[in-house]
């Protein structure tokens, strides 16, 4: 049940990834730069809530209201977008939905170990995925479909928007009625709250990770890299239908691979796709920005499988490493994400393109040089 949440909500959220930056940029006519902003701002708005909501799931023994609130932030500040007329609106209903994840996702993750089996976390976390991304899928054909039949104009994504009210409302409905909650932890009253050793160095070892996140490209700069090299509008849903496609097929395959290899070689994996993508931009041809999309699904598909069965085997109060952890997605994506803008607006295309695959080319050779806990 949890995994079609999961589903509704990521086809509504495809139904705008793919068009949003086209929106901002050619129908508000505002810049690269305003796109970071908006990018940077949205994705660091659920930087505290992580952490706190991590808290709260493991203090307080409180999930499931964290989780369906969280999705319902997301469902209803989707559709708003529609009526905006500058990029300041938008990057506040972005951030609305961002406070949803942010409010959700640590909890959710709580609910998902709860319910997997000792040595089977990286299965479940990859069925789960797998969900997910075929929501994303979904999402993304529909987009296509509706672009390719009524046009894209402005009055016609801003009906999408207004679209993704119907998916939203329904993920809301089935995780309120029919997604069972998790057992409260029994914990004495005077017992303290803390991290614990197993903790803070499951913390320190998604450090690398994080970094990594510093120089990867977003979505939304894969999605002006493609118009920029000459793919139409209609046809960029299509792009997220090959990531989408990517992770869709390979999710439970990396669940498997983690639980039989290990965390450290499914990681090392995640990071070459990952400069294999940003690589390929660089070509500045369809075809290879057709290809470094599929690069990019392998990447973020078994990185965070990877991550997240890592924080289940590793840490002992996961609520709130799973906080700290999509806390560190956040600052580093949020502060990724405006310095290639800046870089984009102020020099150019090319000059974002080498930022980022220098940076993600030399954090991966580090990675396969070092030692440390993901080895396990």
């Amino acid at each position: 049940m949890l995994g079609w949440v999961s589903f509704f909500t990521d086809m509504a959220s495809a139904m705008i990834m793919p068009i949003l930056p086209i929106f901002v940029i050619l129908v508000l006519e505002e810049g690269m730069d305003k796109l970071g902003i908006i990018v940077a701002i949205s994705t660091f708005a659920s930087y505290a809530l992580r952490l706190v909501s991590g808290y709260i799931s493991d203090r307080y023994g409180i999930v499931k209201p964290l989780v369906v609130a969280g999705y319902a932030f997301s469902a209803l500040s989707k559709p708003l977008i529609g009526l905006t007329q500058g990029y300041k609106t938008v990057a506040g209903l972005q951030v609305a939905e961002r406070l949803g994840k942010g409010l959700r996702s640590a909890p959710k993750d709580v609910m998902i170990v709860q319910y997997s089996t000792e040595r089977a976390t990286g299965k479940t976390f990859g069925f789960h995925k797998m969900m997910d991304i075929a929501g994303e899928l979904s999402g993304a054909l529909l987009l296509f479909v509706l672009l390719w039949y009524f046009g894209q104009s402005e009055m016609v994504m801003r009906n999408i928007f207004y679209a993704t009210f119907v998916p939203g409302i329904i993920g809301v409905v089935i995780v309120t009625f029919f997604v069972r909650d998790v057992p409260k932890p029994i914990r004495h009253p005077k017992q303290s709250f803390t991290l614990t050793q197993n903790d803070k160095k499951t913390i320190a070892a998604l450090f690398f990770y994080f970094l990594f996140l510093l120089f990867v490209f977003s979505p939304s700069f894969f999605t002006m890299q493609a118009k920029m090299v000459g793919i139409a509008t209609a046809v960029i849903p299509l792009l997220f239908v090959v990531s989408s496609g990517v992770q869709t097929l390979s999710s439970y395959l990396f669940g498997i691979l983690i639980d039989r290899f290990g965390v450290k070689r499914v990681l090392a994996f995640s990071y070459a796709c990952g400069v294999a993508a940003q690589g390929l931009l660089m070509f500045q041809s369809p075809f290879f920005t057709w290809i470094a999309y599929a690069f990019l699904g392998l990447f973020t598909v078994a990185s965070l499988n990877a991550n997240r069965a890592f924080i289940a085997r590793s840490a002992t109060n996961k609520g709130s490493v799973y906080g700290v952890f999509y806390a560190g997605v956040a600052l580093f994506g949020a502060l990724g994400a405006y310095i290639a803008g800046f870089i984009w607006e102020h020099w150019n295309m090319q000059s974002a393109l080498i930022y980022s695959l220098a940076g993600t080319l030399v954090l991966t050779l580090l990675f396969l040089l070092m030692k440390g806990s993901h080895e396990n």
